[in-house]
């Protein structure tokens, strides 16, 4: 996807007076900053009973106690074209019990959705866990400001790392400076000055501070306490100005009215980076932990100012390792002591204010802007991850657009001078266990695969190197292939699985008859001659299936073969016979249990059914390949690929994890083989559904694949995904893509679906 060219801000905006709404305007202004051809809008909400006067980048005010608006807001954003929505998320400036009209909002956009959460509750009531569940499986990426905020989203709202996103607080770009000349153009020169900013209400523990000036002035006494901000709009609404009166009497009878001072002002950015700069101590006394993030703190650490304050959530990360001083919360005897240490030793101050304001770089409204452009593209990609995933079947099939593009980077990335590593650490190329035949084999019928219209080939090069590989497995004095090779080149044995030895032959048969190249085709079917000279000998059904596989190709490519055509009705006839040894009323299979690439046997039975004609082996797989549908399918409908703890059970039904791409891919195939044979629509829609496991489909709701990149998670655990990126995954992902945009391209049938599972 490319970068995000017009975003939408839902949230409160200035000049409504609250923090929500100057992080809005403040967060608006830096992305606007951030592109010369950016559009922005904010979609403010409005207080109910309030009017303000605001500026041209409001594009749509939302009253917040009328349902209507809500609706009206979404047809506004949807209509024009925006790329993403960034939601400022706080509880108390939505309508409805626990916020939830903007539930009817967030439920009509077919727009990204990027969700900052300004407070994360750590025991809600289950209104507010309802609404803010439902906010957050909307959401494409959830943004909170402090690791805390990560911490409580996973343990009280189970919500999955790779949802979060970690970006502090944003501050203004402002000179590390002292506090004299600002001093002096607000009328404080010769004071020790500590301040605290904000709108004014019970819960900021100024008071507090209050009972500590006595304490300090016995060391300082020039020292004045700034009190700078207006009261809370709702205090004012509910009780008029009686808190602010009655900290003014508090601070008379604690003998210190001549040393505290209040401002009763709601300023601007420019007039409140003077009054921080001014200040030698900034200080939040805040009475609540649980306070995700301070607006305040953040600009004033960012300013870099010494800071004490008491132990919130968002104070106890930002001024962790010396950044700044934290005492317990209501102790008016500990702040006096810190902040007397911090007005009477100037080293111990400066040292601070240094530490302070060179860890906080990374946190100015340029740098944040920057992180959220990138949340807001990822959060682009995994929109369309969704909506693919959520889309018909018959729109998939039928519309290659929106399926996703064939990206191979992370492949190539797997891929050096000797073939295709088998692992990675995340996306990281893992030596360590260096490569297999299998996966090579693999590799090589991609680059068969993307030989199809429509596709980019990989480079003559890369697939030769592939084609190398398999060459170099091939061991003529135990006529089987070697499977496993150390980054050293060097083989660790000198015959591998059967299982290996007949996908290498499947691919082999495949590349003589698709590869580009005219002399690897004879090359890949020389050699499939000689190596099939022992699959008679195989014993594993799955190696049976992968040289039928093979055989399906090989025998098209060389038609005068009698002894391929011979050994395809061999191995065909076999897994005949350990079915009809194996099928009862209820289990229709081919074994005792189910394992690793299941759909192959099937496929393989109905690809030899149609190339000889012979109806039980096409009955046998089409029935065999309806039974293992019906084992793959959640109660929610979804595709689940049985899972390896499952594996080798005997006659039960499957486990649900691990779930891992090969199996996905493998059903894919032999859906679509299915289709070809019966001309059953039902089959193309089945693919497209096992498709979309790819993309979230699936029992965690969670994408395996990386769009940009190519990559594919190497599966699902119970409770997370796996990180791991490898070889096996990578190409799964990719051949079962190739083959569901081959089956795009050819349009789609005018049969109308039929379901395959009951």
């Amino acid at each position: 996807m490319t970068a995000p060219n017009r975003i939408a801000f839902i949230g409160n905006s200035l000049p409504r007076r609250c923090g929500i709404a100057t992080f809005t305007t403040d967060l608006q202004n830096a992305v606007a900053a951030a592109r010369g051809d950016l559009e922005t809008v904010i979609v403010a909400m409005t207080d109910h009973g309030q009017i303000y006067d605001y500026p041209s980048t409001v594009g749509f005010q939302i009253n917040d106690n009328r349902p209507e608006d809500y609706i009206r807001a979404a047809e506004f954003l949807n209509s024009g074209r925006f790329d993403a929505v960034s939601l400022q998320h706080e509880f108390g400036i939505f309508g409805g019990e626990a916020g939830s009209h903007i539930l009817a909002l967030l439920s009509r956009l077919t727009i990204p959705v990027v969700t900052t959460l300004h407070t994360v509750l750590s025991e809600p009531t289950k209104a507010q866990r309802d609404v803010l569940v439902r906010i957050i499986g909307i959401s494409s990426r959830v943004v909170v400001m402090a690791e805390k905020g990560r911490e409580l989203l996973r343990a009280v709202y189970q919500v999955p790392d790779e949802k979060i996103e970690i970006i502090p607080h944003g501050i203004p770009e402002f000179a590390f400076v002292e506090p004299d000349d600002a001093k002096a153009k607000l009328g404080f020169s010769d004071r020790a000055v500590i301040l605290t900013f904000g709108l004014l209400s019970p819960n900021k523990g100024i008071d507090v501070m209050i009972d500590a000036m006595p304490s300090i002035l016995k060391t300082r006494p020039d020292a004045v306490y700034v009190v700078l901000g207006a009261t809370h709009p709702n205090l004012v609404r509910d009780q008029g100005e009686a808190y602010r009166a009655s900290l003014v009497a508090h601070a008379r009878a604690a003998g210190v009215e001549n040393h505290v001072v209040f401002l009763d002002q709601f300023v601007d950015q420019k007039t409140l980076l003077e009054f921080i700069s001014m200040s030698d101590v900034y200080v939040t006394p805040y009475l609540n932990e649980a306070q995700m993030t301070s607006g305040t703190l953040a600009y004033s650490f960012g300013l870099g100012k010494a800071v004490v304050s008491t132990p919130y959530w968002h104070a106890r990360e930002l001024l962790a390792d010396g950044r700044g001083i934290l005492v317990p919360f209501g102790d008016a005897a500990a702040l006096g002591v810190e902040i007397s240490k911090l007005l009477t030793n100037d080293v111990l101050r400066q040292a601070m204010r240094k530490r302070a304001y060179s860890s906080s770089r990374s946190m100015t409204w340029e740098r944040t802007a920057e992180r959220y452009m990138a949340v807001f593209a990822a959060a682009g990609r995994r929109h369309r991850l969704k909506t693919i995933a959520g889309s018909d079947t018959s729109t998939l099939l039928r519309d290659r657009s929106a399926l996703p593009e064939m990206r191979i980077d992370h492949f190539l990335a797997m891929c050096d001078d000797t073939g295709l590593l088998q692992h990675a650490v995340h996306s990281v190329p893992d030596r360590a266990h260096g490569y297999c035949v299998d996966d090579n084999a693999r590799a090589l019928l991609l680059a068969c695969a993307l030989n199809s219209p429509g596709e980019q080939r990989l480079s003559e090069v890369l697939t030769a190197r592939f084609a190398a590989f398999v060459q170099h497995a091939w061991n003529p004095d135990t006529k089987r292939f070697r499977n496993f090779m150390g980054f050293n080149r060097c083989w660790l044995e000198d015959s591998g699985s059967e299982d290996s030895h007949g996908r290498t032959l499947w691919a082999l048969g495949v590349c003589a008859l698709t590869d580009a190249n005219s002399s690897r085709r004879t090359w890949a079917a020389s050699l499939f001659a000689e190596a099939m000279a022992g699959a008679d000998q195989l014993r594993s059904p799955r190696a049976w299936a992968f040289v039928l596989l093979g055989l399906d190709a090989y025998c098209s490519a060389v038609t005068e073969d009698a002894r391929a055509a011979t050994l395809r009705l061999l191995l065909a006839d076999r897994l005949i016979s350990v079915f009809d040894a194996v099928e009862t009323g209820d289990w229709v299979w081919f074994e005792e249990g189910l394992a690793y690439d299941n759909a192959r046997l099937p496929q393989a039975l109905i690809l030899a059914g149609m190339a000889t004609r012979n109806p039980i082996y096409l009955e046998t797989g089409l029935k065999s390949l309806r039974w293992l549908v019906k084992q793959q399918t959640s109660a929610a409908g979804q595709f689940r690929p049985v899972g390896t703890e499952g594996f080798g059970e005997t006659r039960r039904r499957p486990r649900a994890f691990d779930q891992q791409p090969l199996e996905a891919t493998a059903t894919i195939a032999a859906c679509l083989a299915a289709w070809q044979a019966d001309h059953d629509v039902a089959w193309k829609a089945e693919a497209a559904r096992v498709f979309a496991w790819f993309l979230g489909s699936n029992d965690l709701s969670v994408s395996l694949v990386d769009l940009e990149t190519g990559s594919c998670r190497d599966g699902l655990h119970p409770d997370r995904p796996n990180e791991n990126r490898g070889g096996e995954s990578v190409v799964s992902y990719l051949l079962g893509l190739s083959e569901i945009r081959q089956v795009a391209r050819l349009g789609e049938s005018r049969a109308k679906p039929t379901p395959l599972v009951a």
